[in-house]
């Protein structure tokens, strides 16, 4: 819960529809005044829980439940801007698409991409990333040569490690030139499921 939200809460004991049309209220006029350069909500996934967060410029963030949700929008306020606030509408459209991929019904992603957490050799790293095809595969070194520096694949690594947008910045889909699966910031076993859901052949 944001600080904003906190307050609100702490405003009055009026009944709950009334708090909720005050809090939707509150998010219209900070996004009217530019006042709202955060959007974030929360949304069930196969993977579990899921927060999504988005700026004027696109998708920013997407955490797995395993994060805390405060120390991520801590980070958000941070890093991007201290401006952040809970509004699910904003987010509607990458939810939306999000759902529709882990139903099956959608191979790609069209919201654009907010690359405000990303800094020098992993924006490249994680820009080839975004390319490589649904139910396809790459290896560490080919996303390090794509990025300009064919034999960091360890950097590359490093670079997929921290990726603040999975799935969306499918990372899933890169493994050791070997086969090997390779590290997830989400934990091997979502990797492992979000490659068989895009029938990516048999993996370890």
């Amino acid at each position: 819960m944001s600080e904003l939200e906190r307050r609100l809460a702490r405003g009055g004991d009026g009944p709950a529809p009334d708090a909720d049309r005050l809090s939707a209220a509150l998010r219209q006029r900070a996004a009217a005044e530019g006042l709202l350069d955060v959007a974030y909500a929360s949304m069930d996934s196969p993977l579990g829980e899921l927060l999504v967060a988005v700026t004027p410029r696109g998708l920013v963030r997407v955490a797995y439940v395993q994060e805390a949700t405060e120390a991520v929008l801590e980070d958000l306020a941070n890093r991007v801007s201290p401006r952040v606030l809970r509004a699910p509408e904003r987010t509607d459209e990458v939810r939306d698409e999000l759902e529709e991929y882990f139903a099956g019904a959608r191979r790609g992603f069209d919201t654009p991409i907010d690359w405000s957490l990303v800094r020098g050799f992993a924006v490249g790293v994680l820009q080839a990333t975004a390319r490589v095809p649904f139910g396809q595969v790459t290896t560490y070194r080919d996303v390090a040569g794509a990025a300009g520096s064919p034999r960091a694949a360890r950097a590359a690594g490093n670079a997929l490690g921290s990726n603040p947008i999975p799935i969306v910045v499918p990372c899933h889909r890169v493994l050791h030139a070997g086969g090997g699966l390779g590290g997830y910031t989400g934990g091997l076993e979502r990797k492992r499921f979000l490659l068989r859901l895009e029938g990516a052949g048999p993996i370890g």
